[in-house]
């Protein structure tokens, strides 16, 4: 009998650990948001319960104003929400902390002063590229003005850079990544475009890429471009796809050795490449956008041979797209919001919502896509094969940089505040 109890004891307690153990695992897939675009680098959280209604009196956790002028996204690496910011004349350069749980600021520091800022465009800011974060250490960018690494606990700069020149014109906007022991950066300026790659831990350069494309045009306003590259492995090797001006490129991103490219009429691309383990999904930019699907496989230039369909209506400039269950889907700049086969790339449905303008990109989580605008409103929708809007929240100021996703939380910046919103218990 004693035995039986034994064996009881033993199994539920089996049962309770393989429990704790699950939810640790569940717990631990996304404790984070540490990029631009989210830990998958394409929009979407597997995070749940988030709220789906909210305003300025409803659902809001706290609400922490942020001084100066900065589109960059919040990164969130468990109990820290981090954002870069700027003086609106570009003169100084931060980074403030938020504690998660409370919305307190916990550091708020000056990394760089600039004698002389460049000449950026009114809808653009001196702080747009989103940080990346990892355990211990946060890494933020500003372009041509500088990259540094902090601490994340004390906020200490471990390293910074300013040697790396680029007339950015109209302002920086692509944002670092992290493969492995490295920081990668884009530099696709007026003057120069060209791909570095630091160690992540010291700042020494690994490698540096100058862009081989032919641009057909000395005028570097067509050579600039604010996109964020993404790491991807097909069939076996993996490839840096780093969209550009005129063209994307496919290189080594342990070496910088160019992989393939292919060549499109827009410049300017801000869309982060997406994914879906057979195609590649490029936004190309200004010069009225064009989607790519492209099949990267290939080696050299495949303009004529890798290019699956293109799609030239509705196609966002400055907003990625997300891809969900075989469906692409889209807000453009003025409002309109398209959802596309991706196979085929054909028009399932489009709708014309409020007139409002989009900078912020999408996201993807809880079975629901958020839209916000440049109003403050965030729209809602389903992720569905027609048009349906479950919620239109309004805050006071406009919101120009993407969503992130904290556990239950979304978390928000505005051009002067920063939310944590969640639902609330009654």
């Amino acid at each position: 009998m004693a035995a039986i109890k034994i064996r009881s004891l033993f199994s539920a307690f089996t049962c309770v650990a393989a429990l704790i153990s699950t939810a640790m695992v569940a717990s631990a897939e996304e404790p984070y948001w540490n990029q631009f675009r989210g830990p998958h680098a394409d929009g979407t959280s597997k995070a749940t319960g988030l709220p789906v209604k909210w305003s300025e009196k409803e659902n809001i956790v706290w609400k922490t104003p942020i001084h100066g002028r900065a589109w960059s996204s919040p990164v969130v690496w468990k109990d820290q929400v981090w954002v870069t910011t700027a003086t609106k004349d570009g003169k100084e350069l931060g980074v403030v902390c938020v504690d998660l749980n409370s919305g307190k600021i916990l550091h708020d520091k000056k990394i760089f002063d600039v004698e002389k800022p460049q000449y950026i465009d009114p809808s653009n800011s001196h702080a747009s590229s989103t940080p990346v974060i990892e355990e211990g250490r946060i890494y933020v960018h500003y372009g041509a003005y500088g990259t540094a690494c902090l601490d994340t606990q004390t906020g200490d700069v471990l390293w910074s850079r300013r040697d790396y020149p680029c007339n950015h014109w109209r302002g920086a906007g692509s944002s670092p990544i992290i493969y492995k022991n490295l920081l990668i950066l884009q530099f696709d300026g007026y003057d120069y475009q060209y791909v570095v790659a630091l160690d992540k831990k010291t700042g020494k350069e690994v490698w540096k890429k100058d862009r081989d494309i032919d641009y057909k045009t000395k005028n570097g306003d067509f050579k600039k471009a604010f996109a964020t590259p993404r790491v991807i492995e097909h069939e076996g090797r993996v490839q840096l796809i780093s969209p550009a001006a005129k063209a994307t490129l496919s290189y080594n991103p342990l070496t910088g050795d160019e992989y393939w490219k292919f060549y499109y009429p827009q410049h300017s691309a801000a869309n982060r490449p997406l994914y879906d383990g057979e195609k590649i999904y490029i936004g190309t930019g200004f010069g009225k956008a064009h989607l790519y699907a492209v099949s990267p496989s290939g080696k050299g230039d495949v303009t004529e041979s890798h290019v699956k369909w293109i799609e030239q209506k509705g196609i966002p400039s400055k907003p990625s797209q997300l891809l969900i269950d075989g469906m692409l889907f889209m807000v453009d700049d003025k409002g309109i919001a398209s959802c596309l086969d991706a196979k085929t790339g054909k028009l399932i449905w489009k709708e014309r919502m409020a007139r409002s303008a989009f900078s912020a990109s999408p996201i993807y989580a809880d079975g629901k896509i958020y839209m916000a605008d440049k109003t403050g409103l965030t729209r809602v929708i389903k992720p569905a094969k027609k048009y349906e809007e479950l919620a239109a929240n309004k805050l006071d100021d406009g919101c120009i940089a993407s969503l992130a996703v904290a556990g239950k939380s979304i978390i928000l910046r505005t051009e002067n505040n920063l939310y944590r919103i969640e639902n609330k218990k009654p």
